[in-house]
């Protein structure tokens, strides 16, 4: 699939980006491999993309989106084909990320329809009894989006969502990893009535994002990544509006009164989802006294059991991680902090790009695995004594995104839920849970914006005031 068709770009001597499966190494397609040369003919179709899409009423933005919706749950089986053969997701976290997409797609159509602004109430304010009026809601013209490899199709959907329902054009960038799925979901949207150029689509390397980022057009670059990247994007972009996912190290905090057995399996869940390719999930367990044999235990035993293998066949439970060198880094990183005195509970065996469910214990606070987002199968158990030092140790890193804690005492629950610096608790959850309406976004460095349909629309749009003066 060629991305110059997407776009209707010309390209003197286009390489090709090919993209393999991450299990077996073949080739599943390939992509134009675009250069900042090719930016002036992206820039010149976004710009009839901003008109086009401004010109849409609110109702033909979100026939558009539950269309395309539509379409992605008819083709569910294709889509979920795709990305287990680009990301190397197992086919049934496969079969619920299109699931996620579709809803994105219906949470955006009700955003385009019911926020549209609101009523002010000027003469709520002595010296303007005489005025009344509203805001609306209006687009900010040219959004840059940049998706990462490991949901390649619904962080797609939470970045072209919104700015469609909100009358943006975007400059979509996905990963050049797994750009397959972001492809099929704009045809989806052209096919349901979007104009084509509203969304561009442009794959490329460094080169071609960091010329994208510095236009002076864009009103606004929203990115999910990682932290240099983030960093880098901030120092080149000027004044646009920024809305940055870029990891996290998520703590789960688990209390001696929870009920143990879905405790565990929530938690090894949320560890190894996406093959630990994932910004929520579940990195250091912090677990009581108490209960920490029985719990350790249990959660050796489960992850263990977990199925390691093809991702398309329906009984794996963890896939390979995107490539080779991600798998080598992990088992670098082990290697790191069992050099450091940390004790292996299970796994860290490597074939490949698939790295077998890691489990470690007494791990240094100094070692890189403890500090750093590891997105990776790997997880961290520590016991604690007191809950006011496992706080602490939770809140530490200077960035988060979730953090989740088991127990049975809601009092103590919502009392921890105030003291976790995080973007999100989850309660009685793993740190992975996302409902795609819910604000979606870190606390502390690097935390710039919001996802989740109506906070990303809002981010995606401008407050316009209309005042009328009536004297007498």
């Amino acid at each position: 699939m060629s991305v110059s068709k997407q776009v209707s770009v010309k390209l003197v001597d286009a390489k090709q980006i090919d993209v393999f499966s991450p299990f077996d190494g073949r080739r599943v397609g390939s992509v134009a491999n675009l250069d900042a040369n090719a930016v002036p003919g992206i820039l010149e179709r976004a710009r009839l993309g901003v008109r086009e899409s401004a010109a849409m009423p609110r109702h033909a933005r979100a026939r558009v989106l539950e269309t395309a919706a539509r379409r992605v749950e008819e083709q569910a089986h294709a889509f979920a084909g795709l990305i287990v053969a680009e990301a190397g997701k197992t086919l049934r976290q496969a079969e619920k990320e299109v699931k996620r997409c579709v809803n994105t797609l219906k949470l955006s159509a009700e955003e385009a329809r019911r926020n549209a602004g609101e009523v002010l109430p000027f003469d709520a304010y002595e010296g303007s009894e005489s005025r009344q009026g509203w805001f609306s809601r209006e687009p900010l013209g040219l959004i840059v989006a940049i998706t990462p490899y490991n949901d390649p199709l619904n962080l797609v959907a939470h970045k072209l969502g919104p700015a469609i329902a909100g009358g943006n054009a975007v400059i979509l960038k996905p990963s050049e990893l797994a750009p397959l799925s972001a492809l099929k979901l704009v045809e989806c949207l052209v096919q349901a009535g979007l104009p084509a150029s509203v969304v561009t689509v442009a794959t490329g390397g460094v080169e071609l994002g960091q010329a994208l980022v510095e236009l002076r057009e864009v009103r606004m670059i929203s990115f999910t990544g990682g932290f240099a990247t983030g960093e880098a994007i901030a120092r080149s972009a000027g004044l646009k509006k920024l809305a940055m996912d870029l990891g996290g190290n998520a703590p789960v905090l688990v209390l001696d009164d929870c009920d143990l057995a879905p405790t565990v399996e929530s938690c090894v869940s949320g560890a190894f989802w996406a093959a630990g390719q994932n910004c929520i999930g579940t990195q250091r367990i912090l677990v009581q006294r108490s209960i920490y044999p029985a719990f350790r235990e249990r959660f050796v035993a489960l992850s263990r059991a977990l199925v390691l293998g093809d991702p398309a066949k329906r009984e794996t439970d963890v896939g390979p991680m995107v490539s080779e060198h991600a798998a080598r880094r992990t088992e670098q990183l082990v290697n790191e902090a069992l050099a450091e005195g940390a004790q292996l509970l299970c796994g860290h065996l490597r074939q490949g790009s698939s790295y077998a469910p890691t489990v470690l214990e007494q791990v240094s606070h100094d070692s890189r695995i403890w500090q750093q987002e590891v997105f990776a199968p790997v997880v961290i158990l520590e016991p604690f004594d007191v809950l006011e030092d496992a706080v602490a140790l939770a809140n530490a890193p200077e960035y988060s995104l979730h953090a989740g804690l088991f127990t049975r005492d809601l009092s103590k629950a919502l009392q921890l839920a105030r003291q976790l610096q995080a973007g999100g608790v989850m309660i009685n959850d793993s740190s992975d849970y996302r409902f795609d309406a819910m604000p979606f976004g870190g606390f502390k460095y690097g935390s710039l914006g919001r996802e989740g349909v109506r906070f990303a629309y809002e981010d995606m749009t401008q407050p316009k005031v209309v005042c009328i003066n009536q004297p007498g």
